[in-house]
């Protein structure tokens, strides 16, 4: 082909621009140069480099077209910001090799001398879905991790990523963050909406006057005030205002204003509320775009009839927080009610608020990717698509890294691209994993590699009868620690009253049980998956190591931990406090790996990244057992504490001999475990 067919990108090419002078272009355009930076090598001088102009066209809202200009002339055309950072995400992408998730999945990007670009004109296309975007939540990991350079740094790649992937659309963090973090979202050319339980992005009114009772009923002027306050710190950033009303720490609001003790009396307030907030930003915001979250309690009530929108409103429908187009379960209420509208009528606008990760203090995924497979995950977003969910998909990212594959996955829906879960997961992984392309060994590698993901998710806990109802690593954790603290309480006499949610047993010794065969019949299907990754870690490198691998880690250790914790149980009821001491060990040691699994994949810029790992809080399960361990060596080795030291530590002819009761220092519980798993346990 003729040399001037292409346009020829290197380190020398600038971007010209005039007509873009917002804050976002200017960022996009500073990023566009780094990926320069780390895909091209520098090239002689005497080397003449192109241009590429950025140019304002009539085009619809953030689309774009790319054409020639001329052999050393570039024109990226676009009518708004947005348009032009896509063109420019797609250049680095489509000819530089910049992946979406090149920062969280460590990119080893291949540099060259430089990239020929058709000169042939390319132009985007709508995105089935008008918003897209994350919802940055129970952000903990990333709030406590600067990724080696500040702590501005991870949230930057955050919205970077969003970008990469097509979004438009984000919550910049929980409570605190999301206040601290939308400017930087807007500068980067994002829409911006509100979590659910803090409506227009208002201060939580606990915090703003801890000393009064967080009442509309009884302070309504103090709720308008804090409303408008938001509006006021937002107005100038694109934003979806999210209306709504729930109580302080994202519960319904009448378990703090009891006087609403009816559905009519909730649904009335709620509806008189959502008309007086989009009244208030009508008063500040030209033509402003409103939403608000049916979600648990508020879409039972609108599901009733007991809620009133206003007019041209989006409705966000919630999955369960496993994926599940019903209302989330609610302690142990969980009626689900489906949660996609009736039947779409013109002029309406639905969106849908879906979880990858989640945060129940029960059986959800935080850490580890979303139990349910993908094939699951397309049927319901699909479906929720054809009932006219095309408006906004607003997707629950947590920390992002643990997350990666199903975001790219989802990604790809939103984007309207035809491949299927199956095609996907191999497009993934000959992306991220290039030792994977080309060739025979290559292609089984690829093979081997998917099929892990795919195990992955039907290795799940199934811990109820319902298709989506499967355990994310939270399960043997909070499962774990709520039968610790019953059986301390009460030494086990007493069924577990906050676990009936899964399970109805009378006593807590029936539960236990029922937790370990749960667990039990599943480990088996973990450790067999974990050893295949383990074997393919080798081929994978360090990324295979620190995301399947590890994730598979955690289930298996925490499954392992949860069944020997049964087994303890079993031998504290049978009267074998000794052999119950030590398996309780066994299961704590079992929690302590996965934890330091997690603190071995904390490198290089990663470093810190799960110390702050407080939601399943792997660590204080572990902990927690240990104090079990304390409590049944009370039992069964106390007040004196030196039977069990003598029958561990001292030879057979020795033990009975007690001319004096003891000729060292008492052991602690862990130099004592520490000598049973050396010398053995008597007995056992």
């Amino acid at each position: 082909m003729a040399e001037m067919e292409y346009f020829t990108l290197n380190r020398d090419t600038k971007l010209i621009n005039s007509d873009f002078p917002e804050k976002p272009v200017e960022r996009a355009v500073r990023r566009f140069y780094r990926d320069m930076d780390m895909a091209l090598l520098p090239g002689p001088r005497e080397r003449a480099g192109g241009r590429i102009r950025l140019c304002r066209a009539c085009l619809p809202p953030e689309q774009y077209r790319i054409c020639p200009a001329s052999g050393d002339e570039l024109v990226i055309e676009a009518s708004d910001e947005l348009g032009v950072i896509y063109a420019l995400i797609y250049i680095s992408r489509a000819y530089l090799g910049i992946l979406p998730f090149w920062f969280w999945n460590d990119q080893k990007i291949e540099r060259k001398e430089s990239a020929l670009i058709s000169q042939a004109v390319c132009e985007s296309k709508e995105p089935p879905v008008r918003y897209r975007g994350w919802f940055i939540n129970d952000e903990v990991l990333i709030s406590a991790w600067d990724a080696g350079i500040d702590q501005d740094y991870p949230w930057e790649m955050v919205f970077e990523a969003l970008l990469r992937c097509g979004g438009n659309l984000v919550i910049p963090g929980t409570d605190r963050n999301a206040k601290t973090y939308e400017k930087l979202a807007s500068e980067m050319g994002l829409w911006i909406t509100q979590h659910h339980a803090e409506p227009l992005g208002a201060e939580m009114f606990a915090r703003a006057y801890p000393d009064r009772t967080p009442s509309y009923q009884e302070a309504p002027e103090l709720f308008r005030g804090l409303w408008e306050e938001g509006i006021l710190r937002q107005k100038n950033y694109k934003v979806i205002w999210n209306i709504g009303f729930r109580g302080q720490g994202d519960i319904p609001f009448w378990e703090q204003d009891p006087a609403y003790d009816t559905p009519q009396k909730r649904g009335e307030l709620i509806s008189r509320i959502l008309k007086e907030q989009c009244a208030l930003v009508r008063r500040h915001v030209e033509n402003p775009v409103f939403c608000t979250n049916l979600y648990g309690e508020t879409m039972e009530l609108y599901q009733q009839g007991m809620i009133k929108l206003p007019e041209d409103v989006i409705m966000v429908w919630a999955d369960n927080g496993y994926g599940k187009m019903v209302s989330r379960r609610q302690g142990n209420h969980n009626p689900r009610i489906p949660a996609l509208p009736a039947a779409w009528q013109p002029g309406q606008r639905h969106g849908v608020y879906y979880h990858v990760s989640f945060y129940d203090l029960q059986a959800a995924n935080h850490i580890t990717m979303i139990p349910n497979s993908m094939e699951f995950v397309e049927r319901e977003l699909k479906s929720a698509y054809g009932r006219g969910i095309r408006c906004m998909w607003l997707i629950n990212a947590s920390n992002i890294k643990p997350h990666v594959y199903p975001l790219d996955f989802l990604a790809g829906l939103w984007n309207g691209e035809n491949l299927t879960p199956q095609e996907h997961l191999r497009h993934y992984l000959a992306e991220y994993f290039p030792q994977c392309a080309g060739g025979a060994k290559g292609r089984d590698l690829l093979t081997a590699m998917a099929s892990c993901f795919q195990d992955y998710h039907r290795a799940a806990v199934p811990f109820g009868v319902e298709e989506d109802e499967h355990a994310g690593e939270q399960f043997y954790n909070y499962v774990t620690r709520e039968l610790s603290c019953c059986w301390i309480r009460d030494g086990g006499k007493a069924a577990c009253r906050t676990l009936f949610w899964c399970t109805e047993e009378e006593s807590l010794g029936r539960q236990v049980r029922w937790y370990r065969t749960l667990c039990e019949g599943c480990l088996p299907a973990f450790t067999r998956l974990w050893e295949r990754c383990a074997d393919l870690s080798g081929s994978g490198g360090r990324l295979w190591e620190d995301s399947i691998l590890l994730q598979v880690k955690i289930h298996r250790c925490c499954l392992e931990g949860a069944v020997l914790f049964g087994e303890a149980f079993d031998k504290y009821e049978a009267g074998e406090l000794m052999g119950a001491f030590f398996t309780l060990g066994r299961a704590a040691d079992c929690y302590q790996e996965a934890a330091e699994a997690m603190e071995a994949c904390s490198h290089g810029k990663w470093r810190g990244f799960y110390h702050n790992e407080c939601l399943t809080d792997v660590k204080e399960t572990a902990y927690l057992l240990r104090r079990v361990m304390s409590y049944v060596r009370i039992l069964g080795d106390g007040p004196y504490f030196y039977g069990w030291q003598r029958e561990v530590i001292y030879p057979p002819e020795d033990r009975r001999v007690v001319l004096l009761t003891n000729f060292e220092n008492h052991m602690t519980d862990e130099a004592l475990y520490q000598a049973m798993k050396k010398n053995g346990v008597p007995g056992i």
